[in-house]
């Protein structure tokens, strides 16, 4: 029988409406929800290879119990019933001799992580944390500095605007289908598009503008266009004498950051930074210095994203059409959203979290992300106290927390770990019980609730069954709960069951999604009354002067510390991505690693030279904390003092035979340093030899 299905991709976190075509039970086709503007009917790579690996005969496709040392592959097949009796009675000795906060759960946020958070605020411990605490914790810090609003509150409004500054968000190859087809569309209609890397990307080729700057520079940048805007009053006068708080202090504070200065730490004429400040400015607000996504690169991250989000407020462009914007949700058009486990009452939970965010030792990142990569540290040194296991739900610490070797000497300190997965990520292959998650096209999921100018919500709905012995998410964490005597946290036996009690209240049952695969609150664009502005600030404003900062003991404009060269014929470690892959997540995905197998190692020509590598030659890439072997490739298009790799390769665990040991992990020689104040990990602060083999 012939159907078509309205559901959401899951190749990537963005979550696109798709329609997927199934035929004699068989998934024929996938492409973009037509209905959905922004999307019409389009896919990106990743998306259209769900078909690939829903069939692909590598994922994981039952419980797996680890009978031979961790990481040596050595594996036995197990029932549902017996590995959840493993894993509950493990967890039941643990919690019984070190308490509930001796658990840790860590996940990639997705559409269950209700459920999630649940189980672990059920047991009694403080320990979630999430891929969104390495990705944004910045970027988070930084919004609230600010807005008093978190960044995942904060949307962009691509379509209207008139210019748009990227700093290294390679939009082009990270790709979200509607933000990119918007921008296009803005482009056609005449925008302007600057950007800034240290590399030339695609988003690069596509630019008005672009400057190669040089590696940590941004921030410097960022001063001296405050500075020609302050100085030549080319702000939003109106609107900032009404919504900003601190004006003033920072005028003088970046009155020695000219032009001129920033020249010489960034390498961009002086020239050419008044011109952009004077170009932008004749736009406004219809402007965008796009405050980024991955905000994790060095350790004075969360100034620099606060610097991006200062040049909006000045421009005028907060709460405008063309601008960033702050989401509205369903109560903004009248609506009720769909209910989450976490608002159940839940016992007190006295112990600190593992990370200690939000205690007076860390107190500005948020908490319901944590800072993962405090992780290896706390189980190391039993700080602040001891961790027995760990759950890993669709997230990969040892190939994204940096430092891999320190990440496997904590893991090997606990007593358990579990990975709740759809394929052999490196942490299942280092783990004692493997869990196969079904796929995204074999379940249905939770409610996505979409705020934004037009809040909505979107269902994902199993397409097929499931091929292999696998279960959804949500299950298997009710069935360990089960074990625990915390079952009546999960009020449902079904997906479906967890979907109808979500949607109680709201109006909508499951059957208003047949139709488009989504409903809507209203048809109208919500855009808030600029005189009447609802920050959640102490002051009611924009904070320049940050409330948040000050009263945690940090600086709202902290002195501008220059970025030294690395020294002794090393370069700074940059990594990104490709439109090919998700993360660490899609490498082994049949018809994706066709098309981009392993990473190399972009190295500036004339460097290259200097030090006798080829192109595509294997160099050794060594820093303080680990090595490995990459093939080079030489290009003009990289700064002198950056190398650059891909995310997400090398992998080690071996049933994934097409990414097994297939170019290098970033992981693996990045430094485990961090931004102190947001806290987000400074990704690019490692500096590496390259030496040829």
């Amino acid at each position: 029988m012939d159907k078509e299905v309205f559901s959401l991709c899951f190749m990537c976190s963005v979550r696109c409406p798709i329609t997927v075509k199934v035929k004699d039970g068989h998934v024929d086709w996938i492409e973009g929800n037509a209905h959905v503007p922004g999307i019409d009917g389009s896919l990106c790579p990743r998306g259209s290879a769900g078909i690939s690996m829903l069939y692909d005969d590598q994922r994981v496709q039952s419980p797996l119990i680890r009978v031979g040392e961790r990481g040596s592959g050595n594996w036995r097949k197990a029932s549902w019933e017996e590995a959840i009796d493993y894993v509950g009675s493990r967890l039941k000795d643990i919690i019984d001799k070190n308490g509930a906060q001796s658990v840790a759960l860590c996940e990639r946020a997705q559409l269950a992580t209700h459920v999630s958070k649940t189980f672990l605020k059920a047991l009694g411990s403080p320990n979630y944390f999430s891929h969104d605490a390495l990705c944004k914790g910045s970027v988070n810090t930084a919004c609230r500095s600010l807005f008093g609003y978190t960044d995942a509150e904060v949307g962009i409004h691509y379509g209207e605007t008139k210019h748009i500054v990227l700093y290294g968000r390679n939009i082009f190859e990270s790709i979200a289908l509607k933000e990119v087809n918007t921008l296009m569309k803005a482009l056609e209609n005449g925008a302007k598009l600057t950007y800034i890397d240290p590399r030339v990307t695609v988003t690069a080729s596509k630019a008005h503008r672009y400057w190669m700057i040089r590696p940590g520079t941004d921030l410097a940048l960022n001063y001296a266009l405050m500075h020609v805007i302050l100085k030549e009053r080319l702000y939003d006068a109106e609107f900032v004498s009404k919504w900003v708080h601190g004006l003033n202090e920072l005028r003088d504070f970046v009155e020695p950051y000219t032009p001129e200065w920033a020249e010489t730490q960034t390498g961009i004429p002086a020239g050419e930074i008044i011109q952009l400040a004077r170009e932008v400015s004749r736009d406004k607000p219809s402007v965008i210095f796009h405050y980024g996504y991955r905000g994790a690169n060095h350790r004075d991250e969360i100034y620099m994203r606060r610097s991006l989000l200062m040049l909006n407020a000045l421009m005028g462009s907060v709460e405008a059409k063309g601008g960033i914007f702050f989401k509205k949700g369903p109560g903004a058009a009248g609506g009720k959203g769909a209910r989450k486990l976490t608002e159940q009452e839940f016992p007190k939970i006295e112990a600190v979290r593992f990370d200690k965010a939000g205690t007076k030792d860390f107190p500005l990142p948020d908490p319901n992300h944590g800072v993962a990569q405090i992780f290896p540290h706390a189980v190391l040194n039993e700080d602040p106290y001891p961790i027995k296991a760990l759950i890993a739900y669709r997230m990969d610490p040892l190939m994204s927390i940096a430092d891999t070797t320190r990440t496997k000497k904590a893991l090997d300190k606990l007593d358990l770990v579990v990975t709740i997965d759809i394929n052999y990520s490196d942490v299942a292959w280092y783990s004692d019980v493997i869990l196969p998650e079904s796929t995204y096209l074999e379940r249905t999921d939770c409610i996505q609730q979409m705020n934004g100018l037009k809040p909505q919500m979107f269902l994902r709905k199993k397409a097929v069954e499931p091929r292999h012995d696998t279960l959804d998410g949500a299950l298997i964490l009710k069935r360990i709960g089960e074990k625990l005597g915390i079952g009546s946290y999960f009020p449902y036996e079904t997906m479906e069951d967890l979907v109808a009690w979500q949607l109680e209240g709201t109006g909508f049952t499951m059957a208003d999604f047949e139709k488009k695969g989504f409903v809507a609150y209203g048809s109208e664009q919500i855009f808030w009354d600029r005189n009447n502005l609802p920050f959640k600030t102490p002051s009611k404003k924009i904070e320049f002067k940050s409330s948040l900062l000050e009263n945690a003991g940090y600086a709202s404009f902290p002195t501008y510390e220059p970025v030294q060269a690395p020294t002794d014929g090393r370069f700074r470690l940059v990594v990104g991505r490709s439109a090919l892959h998700t993360h660490v997540s899609t490498q082994n995905v049949p018809y994706l690693n066709e098309l981009e197998r392993e990473n190399t190692l972009w190295i500036n020509t004339k460097r290259a030279g200097e030090l006798g590598i080829k192109n595509n030659a294997l160099v050794e890439v060594a820093s303080s904390c680990g090595k490995g072997r990459i093939k080079a490739f030489v290009t003009d298009f990289i700064h002198p003092e950056a190398v650059f790799m891909l995310h997400g390769f090398g992998h080690e665990a071996g049933r994934a035979k097409r990414s097994f040991n297939k170019g290098l992990s970033d992981a693996l020689i990045q430094e485990n340093v961090y931004d102190k104040v947001g806290g987000s990990p400074a990704y690019h602060d490692t500096f590496v030899s390259v030496n040829p083999l």
